[in-house]
């Protein structure tokens, strides 16, 4: 009998804000909500960025006044709704008006220049048999004698402007001693704890539970770490003269953000691991977790992702490709002489006329348990994760154009929808988070894979979302977005519209789709189902499906029945109102990230080891070394 793998919590940061107790998602359809849930959002995003405190039982602004709920949000409101969501570059990130780049130039023979040297060191491409005069102090005369090719330092304009950029002032590396951590391993950090301290239930009653080897990681990022923390700086240094530091190379690896988790977060000797799939890695990673619960090896399973990449190098690089919105396509698009605040927050337009994605940066992580323990700790359940289906494209002919692997992933997700809830489930009450990148080649073949899948079952109007209408396209983390945010809409009742996009493209496939640039009112209970797509570089799809907390609370009566369900809303009150206080520490900014340095660290000789188990001083439970031979028929 396989386990259901039940969310139990979910939480991270991306441009929207906290993704915890569904306030990213609240900020999508802000304009729904009733006034104390929005006021709730707002205060969040208020004190995540730095705008507002909370001391004295008030809130503080940032004179140091204080000030009521309803006085505060009047003044900063717009300030939060500017600074969040899809944006123009800010200086936070980078200068986009001041981009530095080195400029190739040749001075031509018998002209004399002079250099200012850096530790009395000529330039290396300096003949040493050319006539140089030392000067005053570290200064040199040089005349050439041969045409001599130099690199200036200069700045220009980026050609891309716009990003989803996790909300203006907010500073993950502040909430706890980061040590020089890149961006992508600090937003780890908050999002880790963030998605753990929204379940309710103490990570150590969790662990005390269950085996260590019981217990999984998987977490990663499709680039790697490229900020100068990382790999950016390994890579980039030595060649503007600055000392490669001794944590670049480890901390740039693309699997560090499940490595810190163990380490600093969890504490956790289970198992780890990160696949890479492009902009499907997210969903790469909740299939092992998924695989791992379903066959029993694993109870209590987190799944992350965290992508930094709004940087102008990787922007320079995606946009070398064709693949980003450039300004000067956006103002074609429009027929614009110039873009404003507003145009910079309409870049995304999913499956309308548009000129390539905008590019974003994200962190989130989803707590997931066999549906067992979730109902012995009382867990609050937020949805199930039947299955994840990945497929490759076969042969191709570009490596970063799609190809044939999305039809099967999104068929045989819609297959298991009809085949577990029904026919009419599907066809009626299920609806897709559609990759929706805002490339002109992805609304095509996008719009293709999900309309033909549409035809082959009988679906006639068949619901289409895209986030990164809001959000930008968050690289690896871009499944997380999708899965954490979409669990809003069994609290609130909304699908969020592709806002963006004016009119969708005359281009696109939608005789059976049901594309809306509004917000769909479908009810809590409305939707059964929903099937997250993602489609990455070089030939990675996957799809999963996500079965709504209504449907999985009907699956767990069934097979446990009505007594063990009574026992586990006895035990979910308390779950609910620990969470709660969470969530209402975090919207006035009081709480931390876990974060766990030089705790408990174990050596070989700490252990207890005998033939049947291993005991580690700290975990309640030992690790079984009673392994059966799963190939007893060979043996």
């Amino acid at each position: 009998m396989s386990q259901l793998p039940v969310i139990v919590g979910f939480g991270g940061v991306s441009p929207a804000g906290r993704s915890s107790f569904h306030h990213g998602y609240r900020r999508l359809i802000l304009e729904r909500l009733n006034d104390a849930k929005r006021d709730e959002t707002l205060l969040d995003l208020a004190t995540l960025m730095g705008l507002a405190s909370f001391e004295d039982g008030c809130y503080i602004d940032t004179e140091g006044r204080q000030q009521s709920t309803a006085e505060l949000l009047s003044n900063i409101s717009e300030q939060i709704k500017d600074n969040t969501l899809i944006r123009k570059i800010q200086k936070e990130c980078f200068d986009v008006d001041k981009v530095t780049f080195n400029r190739p130039a040749t001075i031509n023979s018998e002209e004399t220049i002079r250099f200012t040297l850096r530790k009395r060191q000529l330039p290396l491409n300096i003949p040493q048999n050319w006539d140089i005069k030392q000067l005053s102090g570290s200064q040199v005369e040089v005349t050439l004698q041969g045409d001599l090719d130099v690199i200036f330092p200069d700045t220009k304009q980026a050609q891309v402007q716009a990003a989803g950029q996790l909300p203006t002032g907010f500073q993950p590396g502040k909430l706890y001693q980061s040590r020089n951590h890149p961006r992508n391993l600090q937003m780890t950090v908050f999002g880790a704890s963030d998605a753990l301290q929204s379940s309710g239930i103490p990570w150590d009653k969790i662990a005390d539970s269950v085996r260590p080897d019981q217990i999984g990681v998987y977490a990663s990022n499709s680039i790697g770490q490229l900020d100068d923390f990382g790999f950016g700086g390994l890579t980039k240094f030595p060649a503007i003269g600055k000392r490669t530091t001794s944590k670049q190379m480890p901390l740039g690896y693309a699997q560090m953000p499940a490595d810190f988790v163990n380490a600093y977060v969890l504490g956790s000797v289970g198992v780890t691991g990160g696949a890479l799939g492009a902009c499907a890695t997210y969903l790469y990673n909740l299939r092992s977790a998924v695989n791992d619960i379903r066959s029993g090896r694993r109870k209590v399973v987190l799944v992350g992702g965290s992508d930094a990449p709004v940087t102008p190098e990787i922007i320079e690089g995606f946009r070398a490709m064709g693949a980003l919105a450039e300004n000067k396509d956006l103002l074609a698009l429009d027929g614009l002489s110039s873009l404003t605040d507003a145009d910079f927050r309409k870049t995304c337009r999913p499956f309308g006329n548009n000129c390539g994605f905008t590019i974003a940066e994200s962190t989130q992580f989803t707590l997931l348990m066999s549906d067992d323990l979730a109902l012995e700790l009382g867990a609050q359940i937020y949805g199930a994760v039947p299955e994840v289906f990945v497929n490759a494209d076969g042969h191709k002919k570009s490596i970063s154009a799609p190809g044939i692997g999305n039809y099967i992933t999104l068929a045989k997700a819609a297959s298991l929808v009809g085949n577990m809830l029904g026919q009419q489930s599907l066809q009626q009450r299920s609806f897709v988070q559609a990759h929706g990148t805002s490339t002109p080649q992805n609304r095509v073949t996008e719009s293709h894979v999900i309309n033909e899948t549409a035809k082959a079952f009988g679906i006639n109007d068949w619901k289409v979302a895209a986030l990164k209408c809001y959000l930008g396209h968050s690289q690896g983390t871009a499944g997380g977005d999708q899965l954490n945010l979409s669990l809003g809409i069994w609290q609130y009742g909304y699908i969020p519209g592709i806002a963006t996009t004016p009119e969708f493209a005359d281009d696109i496939h939608a005789s059976n789709l049901h594309l809306s640039n509004q917000h769909m009112e479908v009810g809590t209970t409305g939707m059964d189902s929903v099937i997250l797509n993602s489609k990455g570089f070089g030939g990675n799809n996957a799809s999963a499906v996500i079965l709504a907390p209504h449907i999985t609370h009907q699956m767990l009566l069934k097979r446990h029945g009505k007594e063990a369900l009574n026992q586990y809303q006895n035990k979910l009150s308390m779950t609910q109102e620990h969470a709660c206080a969470y969530d209402q520490q975090s919207i006035k900014g009081l709480t931390r990230p876990i974060y766990l340095y030089d705790n408990n660290v174990l050596e070989g000789q700490d252990l207890e080891i005998s033939e049947h188990e291993i005991k580690l001083p700290g975990y309640n439970k030992s690790v079984s070394l009673d392994i059966e031979n799963p190939f007893g028929d060979m043996s």
